[in-house]
């Protein structure tokens, strides 16, 4: 009984090391033919011989910025407003824009300067309105805007009446509406309800 056990348990390294052999030999080659050039991989799928050239992976491309509107014929005037700055309206390109064209002693300009005063600084960015006094002197154009409170407004100082010229304004109270292309899209009286009308159209356009 001991000679048998001491045989089988031989025999069993015996078979056990021989299966270590046979892992081993497996073992090296794999290895081997998992790393030769343009062999196939584990997935099955060829890879690139060593050296190869590679296909360069393109950046993603962003929008560059937008440039400045362009400024069209009907906005390149300047001005001074009745505070003393430079007013310069290619500024306003790009947007709508409602020119009001007012004197100092107007009744019917005094009773739109109310409006003009509570929805001016709501569309400054979108809608800009900028008066341009006229037919009067300056120290009643000031008076004006204080007495409406209209100093949040850009009040173009034309004593001269080069601006009431150029758009062919010929009396007050008269509103001049340019779309953001440019174009004049109504030149007349407005009262308040309507002018309120027209300016909400636009900066919701």
């Amino acid at each position: 009984m001991r000679i048998g056990m001491a045989w089988t348990g031989t025999g069993q390294l015996r078979r056990a090391a021989a299966a270590g052999v046979l892992v081993v030999a497996l073992s090296g080659s794999a290895a081997c033919t998992g790393t030769a050039p343009g062999g196939p991989t584990a997935a099955g799928s060829a890879t690139a011989p060593t050296g190869a050239p590679t296909t360069p992976t393109s950046a993603p491309t962003t929008a560059p910025p937008a440039g400045p509107a362009p400024v069209p014929d009907v906005l390149r005037f300047t001005g001074t407003t009745l505070g003393g700055t430079a007013f310069d309206a290619a500024q306003l390109a790009g947007r709508p824009v409602v020119l009001w064209f007012w004197a100092p002693w107007c009744a019917t300009c005094a009773s739109q300067a109310w409006t003009v005063a509570e929805i001016a600084p709501k569309y400054r960015d979108t809608v800009p309105i900028v008066g341009v006094a006229g037919l009067g002197e300056r120290k009643a154009m000031k008076e004006f805007v204080t007495e409406f409170d209209l100093g949040a407004t850009p009040q173009i100082e034309d004593t001269r009446g080069a601006l009431w010229k150029r758009f062919k304004v010929t009396e007050q109270s008269i509103f001049v509406i340019i779309d953001r292309d440019g174009a004049v899209v109504h030149k007349g009286f407005l009262d308040g309800e309507a002018l309120t009308a027209k300016v909400t159209a636009l900066a919701g356009a």
